[in-house]
């Protein structure tokens, strides 16, 4: 199986998501359609190749290391935003994914970081502020900043994914 770039077309004004966390989340899944399809060509013999043998961060040695690491940061996002604003959150599992089944993971975290906002647009575009996060990397976030993290997150990665891309064409 291939990894699919989808992202849903916007064609009408209603197609965007409202408001400002509307507008993050819009961007976050255009962000994880770009990521996507940089990774649409990469072999399987590429996607598990060490990249990077000196870095000091085992997430960031292979792009199926990146992969498993942004897959696992998105369901961290969710849980962190669920529970400053009150709701149920499930603990991140460990999870290792196959480069077959990244995409519909990727996927699942927009369709689960959309389903927090979800009929409650304007409540929480009035609370994206004044409600903090204290994430486990040590940063402070209100639900605004971690939103923009979790998409130049996406970005960081990707860019790290092509570069990756060149080192692996030319060895």
């Amino acid at each position: 199986m291939e990894i699919v770039a989808k992202v849903k077309t916007k064609l009408k004004l209603q197609d965007y998501r409202p408001g400002a966390i509307g507008s993050l989340l819009d961007e976050y899944e255009r962000a994880v359609y770009d990521l996507k399809k940089v990774l649409e060509d990469v072999s399987d013999d590429a996607y598990v190749l060490v990249a990077d043998a000196e870095t000091k961060d085992e997430d960031c040695r292979s792009i199926e290391t990146i992969m498993n690491h942004v897959v696992r940061a998105g369901k961290h996002y969710i849980r962190y935003i669920r529970e400053s604003l009150s709701m149920e959150a499930s603990p991140v599992e460990s999870s290792k994914f196959a480069k077959d089944d990244i995409a519909v993971e990727l996927d699942k975290v927009i369709a689960e970081t959309e389903a927090v906002f979800l009929g409650r647009w304007d409540e929480i575009n009035e609370k994206m502020t004044s409600v903090y996060i204290n994430s486990g990397w040590g940063v402070r976030y209100n639900i605004d900043q971690m939103l923009e993290h979790a998409v130049v997150h996406i970005l960081r990665h990707r860019r790290q994914i092509e570069k990756f891309k060149l080192i692996l064409e030319n060895n």
